[in-house]
């Protein structure tokens, strides 16, 4: 027979009333872990699943080189095209030097530098949320 504890049991002059002790159910715990230890298996050994959330991550790195790829070259390209159209504006000098030599042979490499920064920064964001996305437990 087995041993009762008397949790369950109607409250009486031998048994003070106790509450039952509470249960936690870690089943749910260990299926989630399952989840993302099966996620990071599918990127080591190089499966289907695995070279799908490589490709993705691959794909948001190229789409975020473009982006500013094409902001870099708009904002460059259309100098020469400005000082083109607008002779007078090309002509414009600032300190005694020519202000097309100032935007493009001074002011570029600052911008180039805040552009690079930026790519950093947005890549290793993108990094972070494929990171969080193998680790996130499914729910």
């Amino acid at each position: 027979m087995a041993e009762h504890d008397g949790a369950g049991d109607p409250p009486t002059s031998d048994h003070p009333a106790t509450p039952p002790r509470r249960v936690r159910v870690v089943l749910g715990e260990v299926s989630r872990r399952g989840d993302a230890d099966r996620l990071r298996t599918d990127l080591t050994e190089q499966s289907q699943v695995g070279e799908a959330l490589v490709r993705g991550l691959v794909r948001a790195q190229l789409a975020l080189a473009v982006r500013l790829s094409a902001v870099v070259a708009i904002a460059l390209g259309a100098l020469p095209l400005l000082f083109s159209l607008a002779p007078a504006f090309g002509g414009l000098k600032v300190a005694g030097v020519n202000l097309a030599w100032l935007l493009l042979g001074v002011a570029a490499f600052p911008f180039l530098v805040v552009v690079g920064l930026a790519y950093v920064h947005l890549a290793e964001r993108n990094e972070q949320d494929f990171v969080a996305l193998v680790r996130r437990p499914e729910r």
